[in-house]
């Protein structure tokens, strides 16, 4: 008789980080469009970063806390990729912090030479981050699916929804299934109650596609 073994959903992992790449991408030319002088525009952009800033934190400090652990406790072989993990971790959090600095002097102004060196420092903890994805998801993803149980990886992904206030959860909802695919999509909206989904299709949908509008004005 063959037992079967259910394994955890780890194509979760490579939507959280499609979030990731695509903003990532995009803040950079936002900020390069924003006319010298337009303080209104550079701090709502800035608000913007924060919250991106404050998801792909709170993304990387639930790794930190609950999956690479577990896995130096279960993958001898591999603890070398473990330990590259944690320290582009803090190579990620560095590239980030030198932006943020620049952000809160840009926003004081929003002058042309501000601008230009908080969206190079993007370009820099971008490049940064994609090494970090790509072997994440090539190298970790495979192992998380041999030695980490479903509820294991569950509650990783609880604790990373229990850092976003209540009234950004829809706006959450909507950055994951922007471009996620209508299979990705089902999966995700299947694990949320029914009146999480009715919210979502009446009201949530909307709302995100709206914000999106406004914070993506100008972009060629």
């Amino acid at each position: 008789m063959t037992t079967t073994v259910e394994r955890p959903w780890v194509q979760e992992m490579v939507v959280v980080h499609r979030v990731f790449r695509r903003e990532s991408r995009l803040m950079p030319q936002l900020v390069r469009n924003v006319r010298p002088g337009d303080v209104e525009r550079a701090r709502f952009l800035g608000s913007m970063f924060r919250e991106y800033d404050a998801g792909l934190h709170a993304h990387h400090t639930g790794e930190d806390a609950m999956l690479w652990p577990k896995l130096l406790a279960r993958v001898d072989l591999d603890a070398d990729l473990v330990l590259r993990m944690e320290q582009q971790h803090e190579v990620v959090a560095a590239g980030l912090r030198e932006a943020m600095a620049l952000l809160a002097a840009w926003e004081a102004d929003a002058s042309a030479p501000a601008r230009d060196a908080l969206a190079d420092a993007m370009d820099r903890h971008r490049r940064d981050l994609l090494v970090h994805l790509d072997e994440e998801e090539h190298s970790v993803l495979p192992l998380v699916s041999e030695h980490i149980t479903v509820a294991e990886w569950a509650a990783l992904g609880e604790e990373a929804r229990s850092h976003t206030p209540k009234d950004k959860l829809l706006f959450m909802l909507g950055a994951l299934l922007e471009d996620a695919t209508p299979e990705e999509t089902s999966r995700f909206l299947s694990h949320l109650p029914m009146p999480a989904r009715v919210l979502w299709h009446t009201v949530g949908r909307r709302q995100y596609e709206k914000q999106m509008r406004k914070v993506r004005a100008g972009l060629r």
